[in-house]
């Protein structure tokens, strides 16, 4: 895997840059966009800006004098795919609690 993963989880860890990460969903938005949606400092913005870039969930681009934020779809991937292995784990759990539903109400049944 080309990114590390950990940068990913770490971006994610905060309810901040969570947060971020859905008004980005949304629209593309400059730092000041994403400062007046929150009550904290553009410096402190900037700092969570920094970490999600750097997990590769949002890719900066200089537009003249302003720095335009976008949700990176491919981060976003690569954490998708890592959870996605696990799913196995839940399908089969969710297979047996089936099949013991079913058993048990065909034992009720007779």
């Amino acid at each position: 895997m080309t990114l590390n993963i950990q940068h990913s989880f770490k971006a994610l860890a905060d309810p901040t840059r969570r947060q971020i990460l859905v008004h980005l969903s949304q629209q593309d938005m400059t730092i000041a966009d994403i400062t007046d949606q929150f009550d904290i400092t553009r410096a402190g913005i900037k700092k969570h800006l920094n970490i999600l870039e750097s997990g590769k969930l949002i890719s900066v681009k200089t537009r003249g004098r302003e720095r335009i934020n976008s949700l990176e779809t491919e981060g976003l991937k690569t954490i998708t795919d890592w959870l996605a292995y696990f799913d196995q784990f839940w399908d089969e759990k969710l297979s047996s609690l089936q099949t013991a539903i079913a058993n048990n109400e065909t034992k009720t049944n007779e």
